[in-house]
């Protein structure tokens, strides 16, 4: 029993983890994940569904804990059958996300394609969108989705002939401290440009994504891994406690 309520202990923990995850992507203003958050309805929803399972997970673990203290075999029993839900779930959202993983890579592209060409520095209804996307292009060091060409579809340099270009795409030193907006060319050439003219980045920020998902690969699969583990863990004492409340039961009763 010692050890089964270390293992509802950490279902506890586990399901704070989840629903400070859900809840960070609804409040997070500054990343890329704001850009997704703020852009697509699907992945909100991804965050109250988080939200829900964290809460969930932190109540089995409640519920976990008084079955084996009280030696109650519908809590117990309870448990277990949530328990094997919440497991049925995560592999078929993997799954989906696994051979749907085309089509999630052809939607965030359109979301970020319509940002760039929208990105206006004077649009105040979109400050915190645009504010998101720039901290992206600054922390990854990257310039459009698949590239600074992305920016000649901007309505705002397209007016300005490109004599403008992203200073949050730029690879100069004298526009380290400027993070937003657009920065003027020092030298446009006959008054017009293109994206080859502008001191940027030449990588596109779905290289750079891309790449920091390969790099962080392990630690998710180690962490989806750690979780899957500890949900099959909690099934097979939730089961063993059961039966072993069942046996004790059985020998309570008096010999006639």
């Amino acid at each position: 029993k010692s050890f089964a309520y270390v293992v509802f202990l950490l279902f506890q923990i586990l399901g704070a983890v989840i629903l400070g995850f859900g809840i960070w992507i609804l409040a997070d203003k500054t990343s890329f994940i704001a850009v997704l958050q703020m852009s697509s309805p699907s992945l909100k929803t991804g965050a109250y569904i988080l939200i829900g399972v964290g809460g969930l997970t932190m109540l089995m673990g409640f519920l976990g804990c008084l079955g084996a203290v009280n030696e109650i075999r519908c809590l117990l029993g309870l448990y277990f059958t949530c328990l094997m839900v919440i497991l049925i779930t995560q592999v078929a959202a993997g799954l989906v996300i696994y051979f749907q993983k085309e089509t999630l890579k052809e939607e965030l592209s359109h979301i970020v394609e319509t940002l760039i060409e929208n990105y206006d520095p004077l649009n105040d209804d979109e400050r915190n969108l645009q504010d998101a996307w720039d901290y992206v292009q600054t922390q990854i060091a990257c310039c459009g989705w698949t590239g600074a060409q992305d920016w000649e579809n901007n309505k705002v340099l397209i007016n300005q002939s490109m004599t403008a270009y992203p200073c949050s795409c730029s690879n100069s030193s004298k526009d380290l401290q400027v993070d937003s907006g657009f920065c003027n060319l020092d030298v446009p050439v006959n008054s017009t440009a293109t994206y080859a003219d502008w001191p940027v980045h030449e990588q596109g920020c779905m290289d750079g994504v891309e790449k920091w998902l390969k790099d962080n690969l392990g630690v998710i699969l180690g962490v989806c891994t750690g979780v899957a583990v500890i949900e099959l863990l909690g099934m097979i004492l939730s089961i063993s406690l059961c039966k072993n409340i069942h046996s004790e039961d059985y020998t309570k009763v008096p010999k006639s």
